[in-house]
C-alpha cells in the first residue's frame, strides 16, 4: 500500500479533518501535523490578501517530494494539499501531515514535508498589501 495517501493541489478551500484522516494508521504512534494559514502582516508590512498560483509541473514535483520524505523516513502516511487561487486573513494555506511509528520521526518528517515543498514546488505567491502596493514571493528559490 501507497504511504502517501493524499496529494493535492486545489483551488478550494482545504480541510484539516480531511488530511489528518487520511494520514490515520494503527501502525503509527505519532502524527504530525501544519497547517499554514494567511497571515495579516508580512515582514511588518500589512497584508490584504493572497493569491497562490502553481506551474503545470507542481503536481508532479509535490509527488518527488512526498516520495523523498516517505523514503527518508518511517512514514506510515502521509498527506499534504496547498492551495492555489485569492485567499484572505486566516483562510489555509497549505496543509502538511505525517505518520510515524515514533513522534520524534512523525515532528521530523513533517517539518521536512513543508520545509521541501515550500522550497522545490513551484507555487507562487502574489501578495497585495494595505497601502495598495504588492509582490511577488517565489516558493522556489
Amino acid at each position: 500500500m501507497d504511504v502517501i495517501r493524499l496529494l493535492g493541489i486545489r483551488d478550494t478551500p482545504l480541510s484539516v479533518d480531511e488530511v489528518l484522516g487520511a494520514v490515520g494508521d494503527h501502525a503509527a504512534g505519532g502524527t504530525s501535523l501544519f497547517v499554514g494559514t494567511v497571515r495579516e502582516q508580512d515582514h511588518g508590512r500589512p497584508v490584504r490578501l493572497l493569491s497562490y498560483s502553481a506551474h503545470p509541473s507542481a503536481a508532479e514535483v509535490f509527488r518527488r517530494v512526498a516520495e523523498k520524505v516517505a523514503a527518508d523516513y518511517p512514514v506510515t502516511a502521509l498527506a499534504a494539499v496547498h492551495r492555489v487561487g485569492d485567499l484572505r486573513l486566516g483562510d489555509i494555506a497549505v496543509i502538511v501531515a505525517v505518520a510515524c511509528p515514533h513522534r520524534g520521526e512523525a515532528f521530523e518528517a513533517c517539518r521536512r514535508l513543508i520545509d521541501d515543498l515550500k522550497q522545490e514546488v513551484p507555487i507562487w505567491k502574489h501578495q497585495e498589501f494595505t497601502d495598495g502596493d504588492a509582490e511577488w514571493v517565489g516558493a522556489c528559490d
